[in-house]
């Protein structure tokens, strides 16, 4: 069913009010991707719901951000100042945002614009939602590094407990584990967005925070990026998942000291890894480029927004499994033969972080007559799903197969992509004989070596990932 908020025109997104909006929009649009994150939306009484909205599947990520300059004063008791401080940056905005949600669950219109002219062009559903509550407070970071010489980075220190519980010293925000915000700052906010800078690996940061805050009476740490470094590096084998706490049942508290981020920040397996992430943007142009065209109304075939779609599904790769992608894409490049004649093919078979799921990378080489026809996308459309269906006839546990084509850049410096979502798991025998009759005419998987391969999320200097 196509999505009825989807506008037949172009889609113009706010770009924020203030100069911390934009830089909060700017973060959000790398790490959620253009076409899940909107600036500045609106209710349908014409006032501003948040900051920003993304939201992705059934995960909604609402923002608020508050800037006021902290200043001390000589005659008044740092606490004192601190309350009132909070009050107005936090206090204010967590009540503000637990109304957004109201909001959203209420099923009421949400618009990117204050004519109300259009609506948020992603749907949600409100009986399966979930809402994730972040408070942006930035004027503080200097006032924190200067009252205490702990402090390395100027960041607020965070617990979460039943009720609110005022501590008794200042830049230290207490928090009701029952319905849980997340607060960052001036500089946690770029420094968590950047590090978990893909849905996934933002979302699941979250979870495993929120039922970490449901599992323990008190979580206390001493700056957002203290706990995300005690996330990182505590890994469970078993669940091959990372973990906040202690498997043991019978700790009831947690505490993540200062430091730990500095500490985990200078590891060479932190800086190597980052270095070899940098081919993994590759993955994020790709999505970008195409999300832009549909932000433009210049998308051809199926919109990303509407839902299902291979661009859809590319967004959902965590970091380091872009990281794969991308290098295999550009091995499948470097390695395509330089000198080829007539129609030539090259296909690469690539799985994903998704159980029953996988990419197929297809390069061609046409010659310019095939290419001067009017069907011709439509030959290259046609030719891409026939290798998405001889990858289901290969590989029948998928239920879900990428489809990207290009013409081999070696050959064609005007290149365009083919993009496919072919969604597999119910095809008749009707179909099996047919993309597997077709896909034996084209040769594919018919040559080549099959390797496998292990992929991790943290890389050393000698690894070849």
């Amino acid at each position: 069913m196509q999505n009825s908020n989807i506008p037949k025109r172009k889609i113009q997104k706010s770009e924020g009010f203030t100069d911390t909006e934009r830089f909060l929009a700017n973060l959000c649009e790398s790490t959620f991707l253009k076409l899940w994150s909107y600036p500045n939306p609106f209710k349908d009484d014409a006032h501003e719901l948040c900051d920003l909205i993304a939201v992705f599947e059934n995960e909604v990520f609402v923002f608020f951000d508050r800037e006021k300059h902290f200043e001390f004063n000589e005659n008044k008791e740092p606490k004192t100042l601190w309350d009132r401080w909070k009050r107005k940056v936090i206090d204010n905005q967590v009540r503000t945002a637990k109304g957004a949600e109201r909001y959203l669950r209420s099923s009421r219109k949400i618009f990117i614009d204050n004519k109300l002219e259009q609506e948020l062009p992603v749907q949600i559903d409100p009986s399966t939602a979930t809402y994730h509550k972040i408070i942006v407070a930035h004027g503080a970071a200097e006032a924190c590094k200067n009252f205490s010489e702990d402090n390395i980075s100027g960041s607020l220190a965070i617990s979460y407990s039943t009720g609110n519980i005022a501590p008794p010293f200042p830049f230290f925000v207490s928090l009701d584990r029952s319905d849980p915000v997340h607060v960052l700052d001036t500089n946690t906010l770029p420094l968590i967005m950047q590090e978990l800078d893909t849905i996934s690996d933002f979302s699941r940061y979250l979870r495993t925070k929120l039922e970490a805050i449901s599992r323990y009476d008190f979580l206390t740490y001493c700056g957002e990026e203290d706990l995300l470094a005690h996330y990182l590096l505590n890994f469970d084998e078993e669940t091959k998942t990372n973990q906040i706490g202690s498997k043991d049942e019978s700790i009831n508290w947690v505490t993540i000291g200062e430091g730990e981020w500095n500490d985990f920040s200078n590891l060479d397996v932190y800086i190597t890894t980052k270095k070899h992430n940098e081919v993994s943007y590759l993955w994020d142009d790709v999505i970008q480029r195409t999300s832009q065209n549909a932000l433009d109304g210049t998308i051809r075939g199926r919109n990303p927004l509407e839902g299902k779609g291979a661009i859809h599904e590319m967004a959902k790769e965590p970091r380091f499994v872009r990281r794969a992608l991308s290098r295999q894409m550009i091995r499948a490049i470097q390695n395509y033969p330089d000198k080829v004649e007539g129609i030539f093919r090259n296909l690469t078979f690539m799985p994903s972080f998704q159980p029953g799921k996988a990419y197929i990378f297809l390069q061609v080489t046409l010659p310019p007559s095939l290419r001067a026809r009017s069907d011709y996308r439509q030959k290259r459309q046609a030719m891409l799903e026939v290798a998405c269906g001889a990858a289901k006839i290969n590989f029948p546990e998928l239920k879900i197969i990428v489809g990207l084509l290009i013409e081999s850049p070696k050959h064609c410096e005007d290149n365009s992509e083919d993009f496919l979502a072919f969604y597999c798991d119910t095809l008749s025998s009707d179909d099996l004989r047919y993309y597997k009759k077709r896909g034996d005419e084209f040769g594919f998987f018919k040559t080549g070596e099959r390797v496998q391969k292990t992929v991790y999320q943290f890389v050393t200097e000698n690894s070849d990932d």
